[in-house]
Parts: C-alpha cells; sequence; structure tokens
C-alpha cells in the first residue's frame, strides 16, 4: 500500500522506523491469511487497527474502497485492471508491488461540505462523512501533504491562527509546532486553557475568549474581524454533553470559510510542511513524471504492470 497520511504523519509515535515496518509486514501477511481463508480474487477491503505493533483486524469488506484506484496510481500498479483479470479467471503475471521503494510520496485529503450542512458541528467520527478526495503526490510528506490539503481548500494562513488544543496532553503535544507558527511571522491567539499552557512555556499569545467567558474579544469576534484564517481546534470528548463553546468555534469557522484543522495529527503535519515549503516552492509535475522514476529503477526484465 502506498504511504499515506495516517501512516507517515504518526511515524513518531513510540518506537521508531524498524516497528513501522514490523507493523506492515504483519498486515501483509494478515491480509494474505485472510485472503487464502475467503478465497477472495477479486479486490477487498480491511480496515486494521496497529497499535505499539498489536495488529487488530476490524472488519473486511469484498468490495474495492475508494483508496484502491489511488493506491493503483501511486504505485503504477493498474490494480483494477488485474483485479478484473483474476475475477475473470486469467492468470496474468505477478505484480511486481514496489510501494516502500518509492521515491515519492502519496497523500490523499478529503472533501468536506459542512459548509452546506447549516448547524451541524464539523468533527469527524468514524462513519464516512467525505463527498470527494483528492490525491497528490510530492517529493516527502509534506509537500504532498501540502498540496493535497490545497487542493481541497486549504489556505497558507497570513493573519493570525487560533489555536484551542482541547486537553492537556494534547496542549503539549503541539509546543514545537506553536513555535514554528512563530517563526512563520503569524500572530498566535488561544483560548485561556490553551494560553495558560502556552506560555508556561514562554510562547505567547492573544487572548481569543471563549462565548461562555462572556469576556471579548472572543474566538468568534476575531474570526469575524478578519484577524484569524486558521483554526486549529481540537475537540473534547464532552463537547457533545452540554459545552458549546468548541462547537460555536467550530460552526463560525466554517461559516467564514476559515481553514479548520480538527486532528491532532494532521495540525502538526501541516505545521511542519508550511514550515518547511513555502506557497511558491511546491512543485507541480504531471503524475507521469513521478511515475518515470520508478520505471527507472527496474530492471528491464522485470514487468512493470502498468498498463495505463
Amino acid at each position: 500500500m502506498a504511504p499515506a497520511l495516517g501512516e507517515l504523519a504518526g511515524a513518531e509515535a513510540a518506537a521508531g522506523e524498524e516497528e513501522h515496518f514490523e507493523t506492515i509486514r504483519r498486515i501483509k501477511k494478515i491480509a494474505k491469511d485472510i485472503a487464502q481463508a475467503l478465497q477472495i480474487t477479486g479486490p477487498f477491503n480491511i480496515q486494521f487497527l496497529a497499535k505499539q505493533n498489536a495488529v487488530k483486524v476490524i472488519e473486511c469488506n469484498l468490495r474495492a474502497s475508494r483508496s484502491f484506484p489511488f493506491v493503483s496510481k501511486v504505485t503504477g500498479n493498474n490494480f483494477i485492471r488485474e483485479a478484473t483479470r483474476r475475477m475473470l479467471g486469467v492468470r496474468g503475471q505477478p505484480l511486481q508491488n514496489r510501494a516502500l521503494d518509492l521515491d515519492y510520496v502519496g497523500v490523499k485529503a478529503s472533501q468536506f461540505s459542512f459548509s452546506r450542512l447549516g448547524g451541524a458541528d464539523p468533527t469527524l467520527g468514524v462513519e464516512m462523512a467525505s463527498t470527494g478526495e483528492v490525491g497528490c503526490l510530492g517529493d516527502d510528506l509534506h509537500e504532498a501533504l501540502l498540496k493535497a490539503m490545497i487542493s481541497v481548500g486549504f489556505r497558507y494562513p497570513k493573519k493570525g491562527v487560533l489555536l484551542s488544543l482541547g486537553p492537556v496532553a494534547e496542549k503539549t503535544r503541539f509546543l514545537e509546532e506553536a513555535r514554528m507558527l512563530q517563526g512563520l511571522g503569524l500572530e498566535l491567539y488561544a483560548t485561556p486553557g490553551t494560553q495558560e499552557t502556552l506560555a508556561s512555556q514562554g510562547i505567547p499569545t492573544q487572548t481569543a475568549y471563549k462565548f461562555t467567558d462572556q469576556k471579548s474579544p472572543t474566538a468568534m469576534e476575531l474570526m469575524q474581524q478578519g484577524k484569524i484564517d486558521l483554526v486549529i481546534n481540537i475537540p473534547r470528548d464532552y463537547d457533545s454533553k452540554g459545552r458549546p463553546d468548541g462547537y460555536m468555534i467550530r460552526r463560525k469557522a466554517v461559516d467564514l470559510n476559515v481553514p479548520l484543522i480538527t486532528n491532532m495529527q494532521l495540525a502538526r503535519a501541516l505545521v511542519e510542511a508550511m514550515a518547511r515549503y513555502k506557497r511558491e516552492d511546491l512543485k507541480v509535475l504531471d503524475w507521469s513524471s513521478y511515475l518515470a522514476r520508478t520505471n527507472a529503477a527496474r530492471t528491464k526484465d522485470e514487468p512493470t504492470g502498468n498498463g495505463w
């Protein structure tokens, strides 16, 4: 499977590269065992849960997922064509899937339509909520991520960033990224709890009060005034149980078309990417240019599996 955001952005978690590849090895073995046990000949979709090299299977569906064509494009293997052949009983040459040998990265970003759903809380759960996706390639995770996010409407902030980072554990995970944002010359605004944590680590911010604080300026007012052009809001588990502040901030961002990030892993990866690449640094290359790198590395007597 091609490198994806969830895999690479989480590479810092716990153990490092050795365990990361061990997890992939286990996933491949489990997928092979399931396919053989169920006698599957066509495409199928498995959802895994992996933590510290412990791999669990959530579900297996006999269908192709939306990642199927994306992985085909990134790796240069026409999996759709080969799956059709297998289902028809036509045996072809084995595919040479060298996803881990690619010298570029593919990232798939989701497009959401919360702006059309008046009053809906723009948070994500386990259910499918995206109405479209864009896949982009880059030399590394940062470039591919930025291209994908820009393709679904993200804009580089130029004025200020609102930080409302949820539980204390999440706040402390974002310290280095907060400094990166300052290094980009952006004004930082923070809700009181986040402001207190950042201040204790020497990171100054402007106060953005919550509605229930009954003080001014509120985060919503600052967005309305155009002082904030990126919102990073990490929802608390109990927002839906009576705390309106997080919802009001997220909803105002959507209604004003201010880019909104509600996932800490994505927020950290995105800030790191912006610190590395300016908007004008992102290269515009066609798909075949990236694919040529992979094909050039293959020997002439090996099948490429292309056939596009």
